[in-house]
């Protein structure tokens, strides 16, 4: 198991963790809470060895194997899957002493290394790999793209990848769902459900942990608190818990109020002297009970639009993409003050696209965009984090947008953001990714939009932000859009969702707990997913037409699937072949040292074209399913 016994540390001057002790017991799957700046991250790099404990123990097993989410990736020219494989340590250590004794003809040292690979499931790496990428939302043909060419999200989910490709037996992943959409949320959320090792999450996410964690460790106040179930159980226990101290804490300041007033009164009385000083020491040993610090430090809220004209922005019939890259079509929806729409659809779908269509940064290839004159639009997306000025303040960019605003009311405004003393002051550019977030929402709310559009506002915001920012949007009168991996955000602000798959926008009937059985159906069959499914605009014959000339376009790729296939099964009967006759203890006898190097060769060649064409199928697979849903977004 993994134990602290009586653990402290400081970074620097602060305190972070302080007597910690607790045990996470193998099979735990724990998610890590606490606000920015508790200790959490620490707490991992602790368990890593990067950081030395001030005082106390940190034990856990010497043959646990570890594996941790980088926050870094070199831009290289290693592709990607490789990159991905090299997770596995003992893959790639078995690989280079197999290399090695193939070298030296060394046919003994060869048939261990070859069980070995076979006992960790090294043939079958190259294809986990694959599917890993693949659910962590790449496409067909990223597998061999250098790391270079990946943007810094996505090289996050190489790193990601990385870790869970590692047969771990203790997993540490820090905001795994930061960089990540729904699909790969609801992906990851069950292969960590199937883990079978030790597992300490720390997201900000309260639906990933409900479905991944049995217990909570909370880092509050120098304490470090486990607590048994998911996180909705750890919120009930921990409200009863505040409640119960701070009934505690209020009747603890009367007593002390009670005998502050006995002492002053008494102080100079001789015959009360001595019941006087009793009570000065009373009050000195007395432990005092810490306020319950039950509000979140973040209060703000969206003020009235100045003007809601009905509607607000249209599109009709619109036609949008990127160059020759059609990612919509006859794109229309209608927004009224009100309206509170939560947008899903798979990776690389087209709801970023919507979204800059709506906000007007993307403009119509066909249709129209039609927008109210009085329009003001609030727009949320990670890439104007890059547009802060990263000398100027907090303040600065709020008076930048009111150049009337005084430096103490932007400070009052900027405080329910957090910001509060100097940081208001403090230049942007150390700032971390949440503190970011923050200001960029701190700028929108000030602009008081009619039409707030959020692209993954949540990205980097602890728990309690979040929770501020929900309660925000409920008494927004304006309407929104919001595209967002957390859950809870979209259920607690969202009445109504939009589907945009094959290029078009549909209404979502279902509610959200049902998108995950929409996924797995669509992921089955693209042209059977209910956003395929369009009212007739065509006669029978044309559509028989239609339907021709897509089989004749689908035949090659059901050919290429089916000649994987074929391949696949055929290389799975020699290598069964070959296993049977490493079997027969009569192969391993001297005079028959020759067969037995042949065999082995042959099965290492076997294994590595099975390899291969599990990849060639992914891949057919893959291709034929494309093209099925282009298909059925042109039909």
């Amino acid at each position: 198991m993994l134990q602290f016994d009586h653990v402290s540390l400081r970074r620097g001057p602060r305190l972070l963790v302080e007597n910690a002790s607790f045990q996470v017991h193998p099979g735990y799957k724990v998610g890590v809470s606490g606000a920015n700046g508790t200790g959490k991250s620490s707490l991992f790099a602790l368990i890593l060895g990067k950081l030395g404990a001030d005082a106390g123990d940190i034990a856990l097993p010497r043959d646990w194997v570890i594996a941790h989410l980088a926050q870094e990736i070199p831009a290289s020219d290693q592709p990607a899957i490789e990159y991905v494989l090299d997770g596995d340590a003992e893959l790639r250590r078995l690989e280079a002493g197999l290399a090695r004794a193939e070298a030296g003809d060394d046919g003994e040292r060869i048939a261990h290394l070859h069980s070995e690979l076979e006992h960790i499931g090294g043939y079958q790496a190259r294809a986990r790999a694959a599917r890993l990428m693949s659910g962590l939302g790449f496409r067909s043909g990223d597998e061999q793209r250098p790391l270079a060419d990946f943007s810094g999200g996505w090289r996050m989910r190489l790193n990601l990848a990385r870790a869970l490709m590692c047969r771990s037996d203790l997993l540490l992943l820090d905001e795994p769902t930061n960089h990540l959409d729904l699909d790969a949320v609801i992906w990851l959320e069950g292969w960590l459900r199937d883990y079978r090792g030790t597992l300490l999450l720390i997201s900000h996410d309260r639906d990933f942990l409900d479905s991944v964690c049995d217990h909570i460790l909370h880092l509050e106040q120098q304490r470090a608190t486990l607590y048994a179930g998911n996180y909705s159980a750890f919120e009930r226990i921990r409200a009863e818990q505040l409640a119960n101290q701070q009934a505690a804490y209020e009747k603890q300041q009367r007593e002390i109020a009670h005998m502050h007033r006995f002492v002053e009164r008494f102080r100079a009385k001789d015959a009360k002297t001595r019941q006087a000083q009793s009570r000065l020491k009373a009050l000195e040993r007395m432990e005092r009970i810490a306020p319950a610090h039950v509000d979140s430090p973040f209060h703000f809220s969206f003020r009235t639009p100045l003007k809601n004209p009905h509607p607000l922005l249209r599109l009709e019939d619109c036609r949008a993409g990127y160059g020759e890259t059609v990612v919509l079509e006859h794109a229309s929806l209608v927004l009224t003050p009100g309206d509170r729409i939560g947008l899903l659809g798979p990776n690389g779908a087209g709801k970023s696209t919507l979204i800059k269509l709506l906000a007007g940064e993307l403009g119509p290839v066909t249709g129209e965009r039609v927008s109210a004159q009085d329009l003001a639009i609030g727009y949320f997306a990670q890439h104007q984090l890059e547009q802060l000025h990263p000398e100027h303040s907090p303040v600065e960019h709020l008076q930048q947008l009111d150049r009337e605003l005084g430096e103490q009311a932007a400070r009052d405004f900027l405080g329910g953001f957090g910001f509060v003393g100097d940081k208001a002051l403090e230049k942007v550019a150390p700032f971390s990714g949440g503190e970011k977030s923050r200001l960029v929402l701190a700028l929108l709310v000030y602009q008081r939009p009619n039409l707030l559009l959020l692209d993954e506002p949540t990205n980097h915001l602890d728990l309690e932000m979040r929770q501020a920012l929900a309660t925000a949007l409920q008494d927004f009168e304006g309407a929104m859009v919001i595209v967002s991996h957390d859950r809870h955000l979209l259920r607690t602000c969202c009445d109504r969702l939009e589907l945009v798959a094959n290029g078009r926008i549909t209404a979502f009937d279902d509610d959200l707990d049902h998108y995950p059985n929409w996924l797995a159906h669509h992921a089955r069959a693209g042209d059977d997913s209910p956003a395929a499914q369009k009212p007739p605009t065509e006669d029978r014959k044309a559509r028989k037409r239609r339907g021709a000339e897509q089989r004749r376009q689908l035949q090659p790729l059901k050919k290429a699937l089916a000649r994987a296939e074929g391949k696949l099964d055929a290389l799975q009967a020699e290598q069964k072949g070959i296993e049977a006759r490493l079997t027969d203890n009569g192969i391993y006898d001297p005079e028959n040292k020759q067969a037995l190097n042949e065999l082995l060769s042959r099965k290492a060649e076997v294994d590595r074209r099975l390899e291969d064409a599990e990849l060639e199928w992914l891949r057919a697979a893959d291709r034929l399913e494309t093209a099925q849903e282009t298909m059925t977004g042109e039909a």
